[in-house]
């Protein structure tokens, strides 16, 4: 690295963020340690927080503050909420006992859109405080919980599990304390209807060979482990999905999902992404499944952001290094396929989808630049290009427009 190593912390900035943290955590953030790892025994010992996903509560008071005063970008943001058809009070739900992803029957478009809305009317009430918004949400989740008994499919089955077990999950973290919500039932259907297919596929990988599915099928499954350990106060869970992204076998932990780092000829340490041979597409969605990951186990004091000297961040600049324009270096990539782990390559990096937009990079600028006070200057264009951030419904109809919750601006401005 570079003698000016720019993603190293100095003194001072430690210094500086320490105190801030500790400023912060009164009014309910989280207070993590630097050095990437959490103290043993006080994980032990500490209660998981709430609301402790995506949201804490010095983010959603400040959101709520500034947009109250008008200000931007959180104006902004607000108003790409309130904008949105699925933010509205009058979303009426459509449950399903069964939900197919994958195959014959397929329904799970019912499901994406009543969890965005869910989501999106939680947002609504937490930082509007209008009281329909919070109803609405309440309703759509207490009606899949009274009515979800399976999610069935071909292998797509276990993405269904994944992404929106830890998008379900979120909305009701936002609701949780809401007293018509049941919460009791809705974790029932998360511990009997998402946990189990969470695990199955973290631990068989769909009897494939281990390095068979993308990054982005792991990560998901480690979002919902995770997300519904915190929704559940399970501690063992919730430290499962953490060891997992830090140890796993399978592409999605940090590891492996950033197999190669290199330094670019500005001095900025990049990551090569595991799925950047294949699509930017699928790559997007892997910066929006590790972020929000990360963002989670952020505020339960764990900091997977910056784990193994910032290996995510570095992924991330590599990726929007890329998707502006601009050229990275690729080393060949080399994985098993199907049950026997027959042997494929990608020797150069994908152009399909480059340049795409997710709601994706504000999550990143405002954690990496703001919080951590480093210079991430390819985050931070990427960010500036696509804010303010939408959420489900602003990017297309199809499932790929809803693989993240969204509202970045919004929720994240500092």
């Amino acid at each position: 690295m570079a003698e000016h190593n720019r993603h190293r912390l100095s003194r001072r900035s430690a210094l500086g963020i320490a105190g801030a943290l500790a400023t912060v955590g009164a009014v309910g953030s989280a207070a993590l340690t630097l050095s990437g790892h959490d103290t043993a025994g006080a994980a032990q010992s500490r209660r998981l927080t709430h609301p402790g996903m995506l949201h804490n509560a010095g983010d959603l008071n400040r959101a709520k503050v500034r947009v109250a005063a008008g200000q931007d970008p959180w104006l902004k943001g607000w108003n790409r909420l309130t904008s949105n058809a699925h933010a509205q009070s009058g979303w009426t739900p459509r449950p399903r006992a069964t939900v197919v992803r994958g195959g014959t029957g397929e329904n799970y478009t019912m499901l994406y859109n009543d969890i965005h809305a869910a989501y999106q009317n939680a947002l609504r009430w937490r930082i509007g405080g209008t009281t329909a918004n919070g109803d609405t949400a309440v309703a759509i989740l207490n009606a899949w919980a009274s009515q979800l008994k399976a999610v069935e499919g071909n292998a797509d089955r276990f993405l269904a599990a994944g992404i929106y077990g830890w998008q379900f999950a979120n909305a009701a973290e936002l609701v949780r304390d809401h007293a018509d919500f049941d919460l009791d039932a809705f974790k029932k259907m998360m511990l009997d209807v998402f946990y189990p297919m969470n695990d199955d596929f973290l631990t068989h990988h769909n009897d494939a060979y281990i390095t068979n599915y993308w990054a982005n099928w792991d990560l998901c499954n480690v979002g919902s482990l995770m997300a519904i350990g915190i929704l559940c106060d399970d501690r063992a869970k919730f430290r499962r999905a953490v060891q997992y992204m830090k140890t796993g076998a399978g592409n999605g932990s940090l590891p492996h999902a950033v197999p190669f780092l290199y330094e670019d000829v500005d001095g900025y340490a990049l990551g090569q992404w595991q799925e950047s041979g294949r699509d930017q597409g699928h790559t997007l969605m892997g910066m929006g499944q590790m972020g929000a990951i990360c963002e989670m186990a952020w505020n339960q004091k764990v900091d997977l952001y910056g784990w193994d000297d910032n290996r995510f961040m570095k992924a991330a600049q590599y990726v929007a290094k890329y998707n502006l324009g601009q050229d990275v270096p690729f080393t060949s990539y080399t994985w098993g396929t199907g049950q026997r782990g027959s042997m494929m390559s990608q020797t150069v990096i994908s152009e399909a989808g480059r340049g795409g937009v997710r709601p994706v990079w504000d999550l990143l600028h405002y954690h990496y630049a703001r919080r951590r006070r480093l210079d991430v200057p390819y985050i931070t264009a990427m960010a500036e290009k696509t804010r303010p951030e939408g959420g489900g419904g602003d990017y297309g109809p199809n499932s790929g427009g809803y693989d993240q919750l969204g509202f970045g601006t919004l929720a994240y401005a500092k």
